[in-house]
C-alpha cells in the first residue's frame, strides 16, 4: 500500500488479506463517472499507476452521460455488479445517504478530509456531520466584469457594495431609445442553478440564508432585500431579463451577450471559463472577476459554492469497500500527481476546474494566478455550500419560478419572497 494510506486501513486490508480473502488481496471495482472520454483516459492513467503499485487490485472506469448519472446509481447501486465508486453532484448525496448507498468514509480518512479541505467543503460532502466522500470538482460564484467596458465608462476596479453596483450598472447601461445596447449587471434565466446560486451569493453576502435549522428563511430581510435589488435594477433598465435565456446546456445568450461585451458585469461560476474563452477569443483578456458585491447587512463576501465528490458504494463488499477508500485516497493524495499535486488536482486542472484540496491549490498556484481565476480562488475561505438536503433540487426550481415571476413584473420582490418560502418551506416539511 501507498504511505498515503492511513494505517488503520492498512491494518484492515491485511486483515482481508490474512483471513483469506483468495489468498492475495484481489478486488475488481467500478467507477462511474460522467467525466468526457479525455478525462476518462487521464483517470485510468492514474488508475494504472496505482494498479501497478497494489497487485491484484483491478478498477475499471464506467462513463456515462450527465444526464443520465443519477438514474444509473439509482438501478444499479444495489446490484452486485454495480458500480464500486462513483463520482456525485452534492445535491444528491442526502438521497443517496437516506437510501443506503453512500458509505461513511472511515474515520481515518475523514480527518484526512477535515484536515486538507475548506471547511465549507467538508460541509458539502457531510450528512448530520458525517463525511461520506472526497471532495473533487468545486466550483463558486464571483463578479465577472469586463474591464473593457469599465475603462470606456471611467470606472476603476470593480464595486464591493450593493450601492457600488447600482452605481457602477447605471453608469455602465446604454440604450438606444428603448433598446438596451449594454447592460450594466446580467442575470440568468431559464435555468435553476444559473437563476437561484448568483441571487443566493447577494442573499449571503447579505448576511442572509436559504434554510436555517431545518426552516426556509426566504421571508427574513436579507433575502427580500436581495430580491429588491434586482426589482430595482430592472426597473431602472440597468438589467434586461430578455438577455438573461439560457439554453439546456447552460450556456446560450446571456453567456453571448457578456461575450459580445453587452453585458458589462454578471456573477458566474468559474466553469465557464472554457466557453467564455472560446466565445471571446483575444477579448478574454478583458475579463476580470471579483468577489461578490456585499450588502448592507453583510459581513463580507460568502458565494455560494458547490462541489462534486466521490463516494463508495454501501451495498459493496467489506473487502471491496475498503479497496476502494485506499484507492480514492490515493487518488487524492499529494504524492500522486505532480510537483505536490494530487492526480485528482491535475485531472481537474485539465479542464479548467478549480481543485478542493488546500495542497493543490498550492501547487498549481501558478496557473491559478490568472486575473480570472484568482477572483475565485480568492474566496474559496469564504464560500458556503447550497444546501445538500432532500429535496434540494426542488427548492431551487420553487425558487428560480418566484425570481422569474418577479423579474417579468407577475410578482413584487415581497411576493416572490413570501412564495419561495412558502414553497421551499412545504418540500422541507415532506
Amino acid at each position: 500500500m501507498t504511505k498515503l494510506v492511513p494505517r488503520p486501513v492498512r491494518w484492515l486490508l491485511a486483515a482481508l488479506v490474512s483471513a483469506g480473502v483468495g489468498g492475495a488481496f484481489a478486488q475488481e471495482l467500478t467507477y462511474l463517472t460522467h467525466w468526457p472520454p479525455e478525462t476518462v483516459a487521464l483517470l485510468e492513467e492514474a488508475i494504472g499507476r496505482y494498479e501497478a503499485e497494489n497487485p491484484g487490485v483491478t478498477i475499471e472506469v464506467r462513463a456515462v452521460p450527465f444526464g443520465n448519472l443519477l438514474s444509473t446509481l439509482r438501478s444499479q447501486a444495489a446490484s452486485p455488479s454495480g458500480p464500486t465508486i462513483a463520482g456525485i453532484y452534492e445535491l444528491w448525496l442526502p438521497e443517496l445517504v437516506a437510501n443506503g448507498v453512500a458509505a461513511p468514509i472511515p474515520e481515518e480518512l475523514a480527518a484526512d478530509v477535515t484536515d486538507n479541505w475548506p471547511a465549507g467543503l467538508v460541509g458539502s460532502v457531510s450528512v448530520d456531520g458525517t463525511v461520506y466522500g472526497y471532495p473533487n470538482e468545486v466550483n463558486l460564484y464571483a463578479l465577472n466584469y469586463n474591464t473593457r467596458l469599465f475603462a470606456e465608462a471611467g470606472l476603476e476596479g470593480p464595486p464591493t457594495t450593493w450601492e457600488e453596483l447600482e452605481e457602477y450598472a447605471a453608469a455602465l447601461t446604454k440604450k438606444d431609445g428603448n433598446v438596451t445596447v449594454q447592460q450594466g449587471f446580467g442575470i440568468i434565466n431559464s435555468w435553476d442553478s444559473g437563476v437561484v446560486h448568483p441571487w443566493l451569493s447577494l442573499v449571503y453576502s447579505n448576511g442572509g440564508a436559504l434554510i436555517r435549522d431545518g426552516e426556509a428563511v426566504l421571508d427574513e430581510p436579507a433575502a427580500l432585500e436581495a430580491a429588491q435589488l434586482y426589482e430595482r435594477l430592472i426597473a431602472a433598465g440597468y438589467t434586461d431579463p430578455s438577455m438573461a435565456t439560457a439554453n439546456a446546456s447552460t450556456t446560450g445568450p446571456y453567456l453571448q451577450h457578456f461575450a459580445n461585451g453587452q453585458t458589462a458585469m454578471i456573477i458566474m461560476a468559474n466553469w465557464w471559463q472554457s466557453a467564455l474563452r472560446d466565445s471571446m477569443g483575444e477579448a478574454f483578456d478583458d475579463i476580470a472577476t471579483a468577489p461578490i458585491p456585499v450588502g448592507p447587512n453583510g459581513d463580507g463576501p460568502h458565494p455560494v459554492s458547490y462541489a462534486w465528490l466521490t463516494i463508495v458504494n454501501a451495498n459493496a463488499s467489506e473487502e471491496q469497500r475498503a479497496a476502494a477508500w485506499d484507492f480514492l485516497a490515493w487518488l487524492n493524495g499529494p504524492d500522486s500527481g505532480q510537483d505536490g499535486s494530487s492526480a485528482m488536482g491535475d485531472i481537474l486542472m485539465s479542464m479548467g476546474i478549480l481543485p478542493s484540496r488546500t495542497s493543490d491549490v498550492e501547487a498549481h498556484q501558478d496557473a491559478l494566478a490568472t486575473p480570472f481565476l484568482e477572483g475565485y480562488v480568492s474566496q474559496l475561505g469564504n464560500a458556503v455550500p447550497f444546501p445538500t438536503l432532500i429535496g434540494g433540487a426542488e427548492a431551487t426550481v420553487a425558487v428560480q419560478q418566484a425570481l422569474e415571476a418577479m423579474e417579468v413584473g407577475q410578482l413584487t420582490a415581497e411576493e416572490a419572497m413570501q412564495q419561495a418560502d412558502r414553497d421551499v418551506q412545504a418540500i422541507l416539511d415532506r
